[in-house]
Protein backbone atom coordinates (compact mmCIF):
# COMPACT_ATOMS: atom_id res chain seq x y z
CA UNK A 1 0.00 0.00 0.00
CA UNK A 2 1.26 3.08 -1.19
CA UNK A 3 1.78 6.21 1.24
CA UNK A 4 -0.93 8.16 -1.08
CA UNK A 5 -3.88 5.45 -0.60
CA UNK A 6 -2.71 5.15 3.39
CA UNK A 7 -3.46 9.00 3.92
CA UNK A 8 -6.87 8.95 1.34
CA UNK A 9 -7.95 6.29 3.70
CA UNK A 10 -6.43 7.97 7.40
CA UNK A 11 -8.27 11.45 6.23
CA UNK A 12 -11.58 10.48 6.02
CA UNK A 13 -10.85 8.55 9.58
CA UNK A 14 -9.82 11.52 10.92
CA UNK A 15 -12.47 13.66 10.03
CA UNK A 16 -15.16 10.96 11.07
CA UNK A 17 -13.65 10.35 14.37
CA UNK A 18 -12.98 14.60 14.94
CA UNK A 19 -16.95 15.02 14.38
CA UNK A 20 -17.63 12.32 17.17
CA UNK A 21 -15.37 13.78 19.16
CA UNK A 22 -17.10 17.24 19.30
CA UNK A 23 -20.13 15.72 19.25
CA UNK A 24 -19.25 14.04 22.65
CA UNK A 25 -17.86 16.83 23.89
CA UNK A 26 -20.77 19.03 23.31
CA UNK A 27 -23.09 16.19 25.32
CA UNK A 28 -20.77 16.65 28.64
CA UNK A 29 -22.65 17.94 31.15
CA UNK A 30 -21.80 21.25 32.60
CA UNK A 31 -19.11 21.61 35.56
CA UNK A 32 -21.06 20.57 39.31
CA UNK A 33 -23.88 19.23 37.05
CA UNK A 34 -23.51 15.41 37.59
CA UNK A 35 -26.56 13.69 35.90
CA UNK A 36 -25.43 9.77 36.63
CA UNK A 37 -27.69 8.16 39.47
CA UNK A 38 -25.63 5.25 39.24
CA UNK A 39 -22.88 7.46 40.99
CA UNK A 40 -25.54 9.00 43.79
CA UNK A 41 -26.42 5.31 44.70
CA UNK A 42 -22.97 4.06 45.28
CA UNK A 43 -22.17 6.96 47.48
CA UNK A 44 -24.97 6.22 49.52
CA UNK A 45 -24.08 2.63 50.04
CA UNK A 46 -20.53 2.09 49.57
CA UNK A 47 -19.42 2.70 52.89
CA UNK A 48 -22.24 0.49 54.93
CA UNK A 49 -22.24 -2.57 52.57
CA UNK A 50 -18.01 -2.52 51.83
CA UNK A 51 -16.75 -0.04 54.50
CA UNK A 52 -14.87 1.34 51.97
CA UNK A 53 -14.10 4.82 51.96
CA UNK A 54 -12.77 5.46 48.78
CA UNK A 55 -16.19 4.76 46.65
CA UNK A 56 -13.81 4.50 43.13
CA UNK A 57 -11.78 2.06 44.17
CA UNK A 58 -14.87 0.10 45.51
CA UNK A 59 -16.46 0.20 42.68
CA UNK A 60 -13.26 -0.96 40.19
CA UNK A 61 -12.46 -4.00 42.90
CA UNK A 62 -15.35 -5.14 44.22
CA UNK A 63 -19.03 -3.91 42.77
CA UNK A 64 -17.58 -4.71 39.23
CA UNK A 65 -14.56 -6.85 40.12
CA UNK A 66 -15.22 -9.05 37.43
CA UNK A 67 -15.19 -6.15 34.50
CA UNK A 68 -12.27 -5.18 35.90
CA UNK A 69 -10.82 -8.45 35.18
CA UNK A 70 -11.59 -7.98 31.40
CA UNK A 71 -9.51 -4.28 31.46
CA UNK A 72 -6.42 -6.06 32.71
CA UNK A 73 -6.41 -8.63 30.69
CA UNK A 74 -7.10 -6.26 27.97
CA UNK A 75 -3.48 -4.53 29.33
CA UNK A 76 -1.77 -8.18 29.51
CA UNK A 77 -2.77 -8.84 25.88
CA UNK A 78 -1.67 -5.40 24.61
CA UNK A 79 1.41 -5.61 26.32
CA UNK A 80 2.23 -9.04 24.39
CA UNK A 81 1.44 -8.38 21.29
CA UNK A 82 3.94 -5.19 21.62
CA UNK A 83 6.19 -7.08 23.05
CA UNK A 84 5.87 -9.53 20.07
CA UNK A 85 6.08 -6.83 17.34
CA UNK A 86 9.53 -5.25 19.23
CA UNK A 87 11.28 -8.17 20.00
CA UNK A 88 10.28 -9.99 16.48
CA UNK A 89 13.37 -9.09 14.67
CA UNK A 90 15.61 -9.82 17.93
CA UNK A 91 18.22 -7.39 19.22
CA UNK A 92 21.63 -6.83 19.80
CA UNK A 93 22.73 -4.74 22.92
CA UNK A 94 26.36 -3.19 22.55
CA UNK A 95 29.13 -4.40 23.87
CA UNK A 96 29.83 -0.96 25.76
CA UNK A 97 27.70 2.05 26.18
CA UNK A 98 28.82 4.96 27.82
CA UNK A 99 25.38 6.44 28.80
CA UNK A 100 26.00 7.27 32.53
CA UNK A 101 24.70 10.34 33.98
CA UNK A 102 27.67 12.47 35.06
CA UNK A 103 26.78 14.60 37.67
CA UNK A 104 27.16 13.32 41.12
CA UNK A 105 24.27 15.78 42.58
CA UNK A 106 21.68 14.21 39.94
CA UNK A 107 22.63 10.62 40.39
CA UNK A 108 21.95 10.83 44.67
CA UNK A 109 19.23 12.84 44.27
CA UNK A 110 17.89 10.66 42.04
CA UNK A 111 18.59 7.38 44.06
CA UNK A 112 16.72 9.42 46.66
CA UNK A 113 13.82 10.19 44.03
CA UNK A 114 13.65 6.62 43.23
CA UNK A 115 13.21 5.16 47.25
CA UNK A 116 10.53 7.90 48.11
CA UNK A 117 8.48 7.50 44.67
CA UNK A 118 8.43 3.57 45.36
CA UNK A 119 7.06 4.39 49.01
CA UNK A 120 4.46 6.28 47.11
CA UNK A 121 3.80 4.27 44.95
CA UNK A 122 3.19 1.18 47.24
CA UNK A 123 1.43 3.60 49.42
CA UNK A 124 -1.30 4.44 46.81
CA UNK A 125 -1.54 0.58 46.11
CA UNK A 126 -1.77 -0.60 50.25
CA UNK A 127 -4.57 2.64 51.11
CA UNK A 128 -6.77 1.98 47.96
CA UNK A 129 -9.79 1.60 49.89
CA UNK A 130 -9.36 4.27 52.05
CA UNK A 131 -8.01 7.56 50.27
CA UNK A 132 -7.83 7.99 46.23
CA UNK A 133 -5.54 5.79 44.62
CA UNK A 134 -5.64 2.14 44.03
CA UNK A 135 -3.73 -0.90 42.04
CA UNK A 136 -3.92 0.79 38.75
CA UNK A 137 -2.83 4.44 40.02
CA UNK A 138 -0.40 2.80 42.38
CA UNK A 139 1.28 0.46 39.67
CA UNK A 140 1.58 2.94 37.10
CA UNK A 141 3.42 5.34 39.71
CA UNK A 142 5.68 2.15 40.82
CA UNK A 143 6.75 1.76 36.89
CA UNK A 144 7.59 5.25 36.23
CA UNK A 145 9.73 5.15 39.92
CA UNK A 146 11.80 2.39 38.54
CA UNK A 147 12.36 4.68 35.61
CA UNK A 148 13.76 7.05 37.04
CA UNK A 149 17.07 4.59 37.60
CA UNK A 150 17.56 5.15 34.05
CA UNK A 151 17.09 8.57 33.96
CA UNK A 152 19.70 9.47 37.03
CA UNK A 153 22.03 6.45 36.71
CA UNK A 154 22.76 4.61 33.54
CA UNK A 155 21.51 1.57 30.93
CA UNK A 156 23.52 -1.19 33.18
CA UNK A 157 22.05 -0.33 36.50
CA UNK A 158 18.27 -0.28 34.97
CA UNK A 159 18.93 -3.86 33.13
CA UNK A 160 19.72 -5.21 36.62
CA UNK A 161 16.17 -3.74 38.24
CA UNK A 162 14.11 -3.97 35.06
CA UNK A 163 15.18 -7.19 33.11
CA UNK A 164 12.71 -9.50 30.98
CA UNK A 165 13.36 -12.55 33.25
CA UNK A 166 12.20 -10.30 36.41
CA UNK A 167 9.05 -9.12 35.09
CA UNK A 168 7.73 -11.59 33.35
CA UNK A 169 6.75 -13.43 35.90
CA UNK A 170 5.24 -10.60 37.93
CA UNK A 171 3.47 -9.49 35.12
CA UNK A 172 1.79 -12.99 35.07
CA UNK A 173 1.57 -13.62 38.93
CA UNK A 174 -0.29 -10.22 39.22
CA UNK A 175 -3.02 -11.15 35.96
CA UNK A 176 -3.44 -15.20 36.93
CA UNK A 177 -3.63 -14.29 40.56
CA UNK A 178 -6.57 -11.87 39.85
CA UNK A 179 -8.62 -15.14 38.49
CA UNK A 180 -7.10 -17.49 41.38
CA UNK A 181 -8.71 -15.22 43.92
CA UNK A 182 -11.80 -15.24 42.36
CA UNK A 183 -11.43 -19.00 41.87
CA UNK A 184 -10.84 -19.57 45.46
CA UNK A 185 -14.68 -18.11 46.15
CA UNK A 186 -15.81 -20.65 43.89
CA UNK A 187 -14.46 -23.42 45.75
CA UNK A 188 -16.39 -21.86 48.61
CA UNK A 189 -19.39 -22.10 47.46
CA UNK A 190 -19.46 -18.72 46.61
CA UNK A 191 -20.50 -16.25 43.22
CA UNK A 192 -16.95 -15.77 41.35
CA UNK A 193 -14.72 -12.54 43.38
CA UNK A 194 -16.89 -12.19 46.41
CA UNK A 195 -14.84 -10.89 49.18
CA UNK A 196 -14.89 -14.07 51.16
CA UNK A 197 -12.56 -12.05 54.37
CA UNK A 198 -15.86 -9.45 55.23
CA UNK A 199 -15.63 -5.85 54.60
CA UNK A 200 -13.15 -5.37 57.68
CA UNK A 201 -13.03 -1.46 59.81
CA UNK A 202 -13.47 1.25 57.65
CA UNK A 203 -10.81 3.68 56.81
CA UNK A 204 -7.96 1.04 58.00
CA UNK A 205 -5.80 -1.03 55.53
CA UNK A 206 -8.27 -4.28 56.58
CA UNK A 207 -11.30 -2.30 54.84
CA UNK A 208 -11.02 -3.65 51.93
CA UNK A 209 -11.02 -7.60 52.74
CA UNK A 210 -10.49 -9.98 49.82
CA UNK A 211 -10.58 -7.42 47.75
CA UNK A 212 -7.30 -6.07 48.60
CA UNK A 213 -5.63 -8.99 47.44
CA UNK A 214 -7.27 -8.31 44.19
CA UNK A 215 -6.20 -4.56 44.51
CA UNK A 216 -2.29 -6.11 44.87
CA UNK A 217 -2.28 -8.32 42.13
CA UNK A 218 -4.13 -5.54 39.72
CA UNK A 219 -0.71 -3.40 40.88
CA UNK A 220 1.56 -5.84 40.16
CA UNK A 221 0.23 -6.24 37.11
CA UNK A 222 -0.08 -2.66 35.95
CA UNK A 223 3.88 -2.33 37.58
CA UNK A 224 5.08 -4.92 35.54
CA UNK A 225 3.50 -4.54 32.17
CA UNK A 226 3.91 -1.03 32.43
CA UNK A 227 8.07 -1.69 32.96
CA UNK A 228 8.03 -4.49 30.26
CA UNK A 229 7.23 -1.66 27.79
CA UNK A 230 9.44 0.68 29.31
CA UNK A 231 12.46 -1.95 28.69
CA UNK A 232 11.30 -3.23 25.34
CA UNK A 233 11.19 0.73 24.24
CA UNK A 234 14.39 1.53 25.45
CA UNK A 235 16.27 -1.50 24.29
CA UNK A 236 14.67 -0.42 20.73
CA UNK A 237 14.98 2.87 20.50
CA UNK A 238 17.24 4.16 22.95
CA UNK A 239 19.93 1.85 23.07
CA UNK A 240 20.83 2.02 19.46
CA UNK A 241 20.75 5.85 19.65
CA UNK A 242 23.21 6.27 22.33
CA UNK A 243 25.27 3.39 21.10
CA UNK A 244 25.34 5.17 17.87
CA UNK A 245 26.23 8.75 19.68
CA UNK A 246 28.91 6.73 21.69
CA UNK A 247 30.66 5.15 18.73
CA UNK A 248 30.47 8.77 16.73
Amino acid sequence: MTRRIRVAIFLPALGLFGVLLAWALVGIPDFGHYRGPYGYLLNRVALPERHMTNVVTSVVFDYRGFDTMGEEFILFAAVLGVVLLLRQGGREQPDELNDSVGSDGVRIGGVLAVGACVLVSLWLIAYGFVTPGGGFQGGAALASSVVLVFLVSSHKAWSGVASDHALDPFDGVGAGGYVVIGLGALIGGLPFLTNVLGPGVPGTLWSGGSAAFVNWSAGMEVAAANLILFTEFIDEYVVPLAAGDTAG
